[in-house]
């Protein structure tokens, strides 16, 4: 009977559940624990929470106007059909956010610093590029594979139909629901995908993609003014000095396509100017973090569990079953009393003895021995462009676990030929916060001939490393890959 793991001790869930390219073939949004759909009910239900909290405008003209915007910008953004909709949040700060799924957020001062429908147009469909490459989840992910273990790399997690459960799990170790700071923090690279790709959309719906960068250039105008109407936004965007000369330079590629204004960006600027002044949302903001700081205190970790000094593994057997990957990608020989585990979707399969796992108490079983194969679309290197090597795909690979696992020291990376194919292998050593013990971990990679990496790792006791090599050598030598089922194979969740 196949069995549903839940989680583990490496983390390296960049090769769980692989996104494709949204937008163009330069753009990756990175790895995912959540499906689509999963997104949007996140973003149903922490916008839900989050309205509790935040001051709205309650104006229908300038809402009817912000939501004629996004309709326009909408059919123009490239990836899943989210439910784009935007809420005006009465505050005089400069500010727009975004939730995984589609709701948006800008404030009412955001409105009035612009001086154009275009200008508008581009803060928001920066946001709405934030939504389509899914940076919130993919954030909570990152957040969720300190916390989680090796199984993540099986694609074990979220991988079954609807997965509410293990959405639900991941979403509270990471901060929970609502204005979430995972969702809302997004890193320098994720900054300049979404101006890409929202200036792609900015064009493709009518609006010239400079006025996006007029509207940088506005910002830091009005830094110099009224320093305090843009601290949340430079705390929520951070504003790189070259952003500005990025749009520029990427605006002059673009084909600007036919399209109309609402006509109507005068009007609700001045009847904006015309409402009384909303105090600072800053108090909102602050008192969210303080909740989540709270939830991050209370929760489960490594140190809690009570595995330490009762590891019983049960040796490997000398007789060897093979294991063909479902839809033919790859098959590897393993030993017979070994379990394969595989999620309902995605190619990943982990390999496990008697006793090889155990409960951390943290909610996650730990994977203590066993073997993990999964397939890897190199996305965190060079930024986003151009032909990655394997070489600089294993180093992806190798510094994701050794940032996720702070107590595992990596080798020297060594050259490989494995199923004919070039490869590397990468050793990892250190003291198990689950055991106390020391443990061994080795990374395999083998090229595919899409640019993509299909993966081997070995996780085993320090003290059983001598009799695991063998046994982890012999399954890499009977690896079989077939590179064009691979392309045929689904790989996201």
């Amino acid at each position: 009977m196949r069995r549903t793991v839940r989680g583990t001790g490496i983390a390296l869930a960049c090769a769980l559940f692989l996104c494709q390219p949204i937008a163009a073939d330069h753009i990756k949004p990175g790895f995912n624990l959540f499906s689509v759909e999963q997104d949007i009910e996140i973003g149903r239900q922490s916008e839900a929470e989050a309205e509790r909290q935040l001051p709205l405008l309650r104006d229908s003209f300038t809402e009817r106007y912000m939501n004629d915007v996004v309709s326009n910008l909408a059919r123009n953004v490239p990836g899943a059909r989210y439910p784009y909709h935007v809420r005006v949040i009465n505050a005089n700060e400069i500010n727009a956010m975004s939730l995984p799924g589609g709701p948006l957020y800008v404030n009412r001062g955001t409105i009035q610093a612009a001086r154009t429908e275009a200008e508008l147009a581009g803060v928001v469909a920066h946001e709405m590029a934030h939504v389509a490459l899914r940076h919130g989840t993919h954030q909570a992910s990152k957040a969720y594979i300190a916390e989680a273990g090796i199984g993540i790399l099986g694609g074990l997690i979220g991988g079954r139909a609807g997965g509410g459960g293990n959405a639900g799990q991941i979403i509270q170790a990471v901060g929970g629901l609502g204005l979430n700071a995972v969702f809302l923090k997004h890193s320098r690279d994720d900054e300049y995908q979404a101006d890409a790709v929202g200036a792609e959309i900015m064009a493709a719906s009518g609006y010239n993609p400079i006025a996006m960068a007029d509207f940088f250039a506005t910002l830091r105008a009005q830094q110099k003014s009224e320093p305090g109407k843009l601290s949340q936004f430079f705390s929520d965007h951070p504003l790189a000095a070259d952003r500005e000369a990025r749009i520029r330079k990427q605006a002059t590629t673009l084909r600007l396509a036919q399209g109309r204004e609402t006509g109507q960006f005068p009007q609700v600027r001045q009847a904006l100017g015309s409402l009384p002044a909303q105090s600072s949302q800053r108090t909102v903001y602050r008192q969210q973090q303080q909740g989540q700081q709270g939830q991050q205190g209370q929760r489960g970790g490594y140190g809690n569990t009570t595995a330490r000094g009762q590891v019983r593994i049960e040796p490997p057997s000398s007789r060897y079953a093979r294991f063909d990957q479902r839809e033919g990608f790859f098959s590897i020989d393993y030993p017979d009393n070994w379990q394969p585990y595989m999620p309902s979707r995605g190619v990943g399969v982990t390999f496990v003895p008697p006793g090889g796992m155990i409960d951390g108490g943290n909610g996650q079983e730990v994977i203590l021995n066993g073997v993990i194969i999964n397939h890897y679309d190199p996305f965190e290197v060079s930024g986003y462009r151009g032909n990655i090597s394997l070489s600089q795909a294993t180093d992806d690979v190798a510094r994701t676990i050794t940032q996720a696992n702070s107590y595992l020291r990596a080798g020297v990376k060594r050259r490989e030929t494995i199923d004919q194919a070039p490869g590397f292998s990468v050793n990892f050593s250190g003291t198990s916060p689950v055991t106390g013990q020391d443990e061994r971990v080795t990374l395999i990679t083998r090229q595919l001939s899409d640019g993509h990496v299909l993966y081997a790792v070995l996780i085993t006791p320090g003290s059983a490393a001598n009799a695991m090599g063998p046994v982890f050598q012999r399954m890499v030598r009977s690896l079989n890959v077939d590179d064009q089922a691979a392309h045929r194979t689904p790989t996201t969740n």
